[in-house]
């Protein structure tokens, strides 16, 4: 059997049938119709688009209360009537190649498509007015799983003809439809968008007065702004200055949905510009300030500031809008969540310039930071991690900053972690002393009375290579000073360790090299020499020299010295 073809006659009127009944029979004949039409192909789908909406809208309408009675909807549905049998005549001719000409036809068709989007207006207008009311009215049902393609966009197009005419009801219900259903299938998604309109309504009602319909779209632009791919829609509609007025005036949980919509575009650093445009710079700063401040508001939206930082102006407009004022006075929030946030955007922020470093140590940074790690305070270990990688970025660069860190005490807590803290803190420590011990020699002799060197002696042992190498490192600087060189000869057992785990390293592995390091700076004593030579371990140390390797060799050779140089001649002739 072959395809059944379309009815090309209007459906006629049956008795007591109502003007809207019988123009919801024309448009569901007509849509039919339609694609059957194969000229001005672009045209007739805008028009079919927009039979789709004012028949999901009419169905929306036959159902509201009291319908039948109105004289309003009569009145329209009669109106509409007469341009759908227009319609209806426009399509037989272009499906039977019967008009007069091409520029005839396009401008009638032009003229049918304005009448139908006025119809579409009024019934909008109606349901705005207060004309009509949704009270029972019936909503197309959602498809089933593994539904179409067809019956998923049939499906949001009647959500949008509700978003569009119906009254605030309607409009919040069909938001909240729809968000159900892009977040429970992702190809939701991608039909919404290929329906005309839907991103320019949503983005509307981010400016709606009605608090739960600007909650219910931004909700719904969120799920759309997680997608890549869909991004460059919402910011090509306009999204961004919506977005941002929303953050000036909208509800709290508006509020949230926007900024972390806003956190999703300006990923893209082209959108940076835009935010910055429309007063988003100063919008998101307001969100950080104020007594009842939220971390659920602050956390999103310093994560706009910190990707709009990349761009210099930005990040100089924000400096002097007090962003690190701001931030700083967060660090010292109760809540721990609010701490983290802003400790992490000044690390961020102050990377790599040095002169934004100075703004934050002159504006109490350092001290804000201190009392996060100070020991004596109650914060979780995660807030403690982060000062203390916030303080290694932030402070070891500049010689003020160490000795206000020296000053405020930050020797003794960074010892109290690297003795008592969990393994995780403990490294960390060990980096940040490290990182502090080749800041100057005021750092090393503060380290040595502290007592440093005999717990970095225990990290030599440790089973992270890069533990042992920091430990080794560090101990290599610190042995430098006099002070420091007599400490750690007074342990007997410490030359023995080293000789040991140089005896156990790999041929030319970091640690190896700081080791030898250490050993070489500790013979400027008579006793370390003898300990050296006697100790059973000048094989392997002249194997390296062999080998070699130019710390080995140093130090065979000031073994060499003096009475020990007929003893160690030999070496020194190949």
């Amino acid at each position: 059997m072959g395809k059944e073809k379309p009815d090309r006659s209007s459906p006629v009127p049956s008795a007591g049938m109502s003007s809207l009944r019988l123009a919801l029979e024309i448009l569901s004949s007509l849509i039919l119709l339609s694609h059957s039409v194969k000229v001005f192909a672009a045209k007739w789908q805008s028009i079919r688009d927009k039979l789709e909406e004012l028949n999901s809208g009419l169905i929306a309408t036959e159902n509201c209360e009291y319908s039948s009675q109105n004289t309003a909807v009569s009145g329209l549905a009669s109106a509409i009537l007469v341009t759908l049998n227009e319609c209806y005549d426009l399509a037989r001719r272009c499906v039977d190649l019967s008009y007069s000409g091409k520029l005839l036809m396009q401008s009638d068709l032009n003229v049918i498509l304005t009448k139908l989007d006025r119809h579409v207006k009024d019934l909008s207008d109606m349901y705005a007015a207060g004309i009509l009311t949704h009270g029972n009215a019936l909503v197309v049902s959602k498809p089933g799983r593994g539904a179409c393609r067809d019956d998923m966009r049939f499906y949001v197009r009647d959500l949008l003809t509700r978003m569009k005419v119906g009254d605030s009801g309607m409009k919040r219900q069909a938001l909240v439809n729809l968000y159900e259903v892009v977040t429970e299938d992702e190809k939701y998604v991608k039909v919404m968008l290929e329906v005309d309109d839907v991103v320019n309504v949503l983005l509307n009602f981010l400016d709606s007065p009605d608090t739960e319909i600007q909650e219910e779209s931004t909700k719904v632009v969120l799920v759309v702004a997680g997608f890549d791919s869909y991004k460059g829609v919402l910011t090509g509609a306009g999204a961004i200055a919506p977005l941002i007025r929303v953050l000036e005036c909208g509800s709290d949980l508006a509020k949230e949905g926007s900024v972390r919509c806003l956190k999703k575009l300006t990923e893209n650093s082209e959108n940076s510009w835009s935010v910055s445009a429309h007063g988003g710079v100063t919008a998101l700063l307001k969100l950080c300030t104020g007594v009842d401040c939220k971390k659920e508001l602050v956390g999103p939206a310093c994560g706009v500031l910190r990707n709009l930082i990349g761009i210099e102006e930005i990040k100089r407009f924000l400096i002097e809008e007090g962003a690190i004022s701001i931030c700083i006075k967060l660090a010292r929030s109760k809540d721990e969540a609010l701490q983290m946030i802003a400790i992490e955007f000044l690390q961020t922020i102050a990377f790599g310039d040095e002169l934004i470093r100075e703004i934050v140590i002159r504006d109490g940074g350092i001290r804000t930071l201190i009392r996060v790690v100070d020991p004596k305070w109650s914060y979780s270990l995660k807030t403690r991690e982060i000062a203390l990688r916030a303080i290694e970025s932030l402070c070891f660069s500049s010689t003020s900053a160490v000795k206000s860190l020296m000053n405020y005490g930050f020797v003794d807590q960074l010892m109290y972690y690297i003795r008592y803290g969990d393994v995780s803190v403990q490294e960390l420590a060990l980096k940040v002393a490290f990182r502090l011990s080749e800041t100057s020699e005021e750092a090393k002799k503060a380290m040595g009375d502290a007592g440093f060197m005999p717990e970095l002696v225990k990290f030599l042992n440790a089973k992270s290579f890069e533990v042992r190498e920091m430990a080794a490192e560090a101990l290599s600087g610190m042995v430098l000073l006099p002070k420091n060189r007599k400490r750690f000869v007074q342990d007997d057992r410490n030359i023995g360790l080293l000789l040991q785990l140089l005896d156990s390293e790999e041929e030319r592995s970091g640690s190896k090299r700081f080791l030898l390091s250490i050993l070489i700076s500790l013979t400027s004593c008579n006793s370390v020499k003898r300990k050296i030579v006697n100790s059973g371990y000048m094989e392997k140390l002249e194997k390296l020299a062999q080998a070699d390797v130019s710390d080995a060799k140093k130090l065979v050779k000031k073994l060499s010295r003096n009475r020990f140089r007929l003893m160690l001649s030999g070496i020194w002739h190949s």
